[in-house]
């Protein structure tokens, strides 16, 4: 473990306060903890940014009745397959089905994977996930 550095931070009292609200409403024992973890978030937009080595988590919701649908998402991770690390498919009823996809690589062929399934008809929620490979954390 990395040795830990003592700092000051001045802020304005109201959005200390607010700040301290919000870390009681997430359940954080300190500002310490919270404020390390906004600093990596912004940490891990930054290596989106950067172009380099990153994890993207694509989770989407769809009807799986859908002509088509199944046989196109599947397509789309084959077609990536260098990319794609796993996938898990969920019945969430006799309707919806709910995947999720982890891809690691660079964060343009990420974001293109996910577009790719937000554009298939059928599919009603996409979400991405930004995250890290921890490397430059």
């Amino acid at each position: 473990m990395e040795r830990l550095v003592r700092f000051g931070v001045s802020l304005e009292e109201g959005l200390l306060r607010r700040f301290d609200g919000l870390l009681r409403r997430c359940g954080y024992g300190n500002r310490s903890k919270a404020i390390a973890d906004l600093v990596r978030e912004r940490l891990v937009e930054e290596e989106w940014r950067a172009e380099g080595e990153v994890v993207g988590i694509i989770s989407m919701l769809y009807d799986h009745h859908q002509r088509e649908l199944s046989n196109r998402l599947t397509h789309v991770q084959h077609d990536h397959y260098t990319s794609i690390l796993s996938s898990q498919h969920i019945h969430l009823d006799r309707d919806m089905c709910l995947e999720v996809v982890v891809a690691r690589g660079r964060p343009g062929e990420i974001r293109r994977i996910a577009d790719l399934i937000r554009a298939s008809r059928g599919v009603k929620h996409v979400r991405l996930s930004m995250s890290s490979t921890g490397k430059k954390l």
